[in-house]
């Protein structure tokens, strides 16, 4: 007979391994085919030759960046899930924080040797979501540059068109061969890549999932300040990352806005539907709350003194 801090279940440990791991490795193998395969060709989209529009100056490899993709993506992948981790352990460790943290999760039962305590559970529900929601924000992002073939702002300076030919002879002559490019071809398809914004996307993905983690699980009693400042901060370092693809002549200002919008809403997604605004799953004032009201009727009218009642009163 388990107890009240225990819960017995012989489904959750299947569901994770059959259903759960099976999502999350699908995920993993469609991103990696849409970042670094040619599985999906990218769509050609016409440009006017005199664009001024795309004819900012090429600013090299991506790698020569002020924020290298490589540096990114670490920061982007281990920052949030070194936190929730050191958040997790911290909060277990505490004896202020533990019984609350016990009160919401309880230990698992899944056979008469098998125990998950809050501690994994949270650990792996919370780092699992923010993992499938990186994957799932990539391959929205590489789905988006795919279907629309965003130019980026120095698509002129690597496409390098015949200006002195029939196809860009006249000013306004709207240039939909994609073959009329001169340049390297790799550099020239990288360049239809730039709507939306991945680096702005992926940054403000990890902010917001990591902000609203800190807001709703960290409790600062003895300082006001330590928790906005790490929340603004994290905020800011994301917000800089896209303001440094504008200028740096990478992506358009609506590719970084684009990007911007898609990774917050997957994170406010996964923050709010999926782990309930990181509470657990066994709250008991909810509990409490609908057992209190659960011998009242579901609506009540003011009761109004009828005339005749008035009358017999009277006599």
């Amino acid at each position: 007979m388990a107890s009240n801090n225990t819960l017995r279940s012989y489904s959750i440990i299947p569901c994770f391994i059959f259903v759960e791991l099976v999502i999350m490795s699908g995920t993993v193998l469609l991103a990696y085919y849409m970042e670094c395969t040619d599985l999906f060709s990218v769509h050609v989209q016409g440009f006017f030759c005199n664009d001024a529009e795309l004819m900012k100056p090429y600013p090299g490899t991506e790698e020569s960046s002020f924020v290298p993709p490589l540096i990114l993506y670490c920061v982007v992948a281990a920052a949030p899930t070194a936190i929730i981790f050191i958040g997790e352990v911290s909060m277990y460790v505490m004896k202020s924080t533990r019984e609350a943290l016990l009160a919401q999760e309880k230990t698992i039962v899944t056979g008469d040797c098998c125990y998950l305590n809050p501690l994994i559970r949270r650990i792996i529900r919370f780092i699992g979501v923010f993992a499938f929601g990186l994957f799932a924000t990539d391959i929205f992002v590489n789905a988006g540059q795919v279907v629309t073939g965003g130019l980026s702002p120095y698509f002129l300076s690597v496409c390098k068109p015949n200006y002195t030919g029939t196809e860009c002879r006249f000013n306004h002559q709207f240039i939909v061969n994609g073959n009329i490019c001169t340049g390297n071809p790799v550099i020239v398809e990288n360049a239809r890549r730039s709507f939306p914004s991945k680096d702005a996307s992926l940054s403000v993905y990890s902010a917001v999932y990591l902000t609203m983690y800190i807001t709703s699980t960290i409790k600062t009693k003895s300082s006001r300040l330590a928790k906005p400042v790490l929340c603004l901060g994290t905020l800011c370092s994301a917000f800089l990352t896209g303001l440094n693809r504008v200028s740096e002549y990478r992506n358009h200002c609506s590719d970084v806005v684009a990007g911007f919008i898609l990774g917050s809403a997957v994170a406010l997604f996964l923050g709010i539907c999926v782990v309930n605004n990181f509470k657990g799953v066994h709250s008991v004032t909810s509990k409490q709350k609908t057992e209190d009201y659960r011998g009242l009727p579901l609506m009540t009218f003011p009761r109004v003194e009828s005339p005749l009642e008035t009358l017999s009163a009277q006599q």
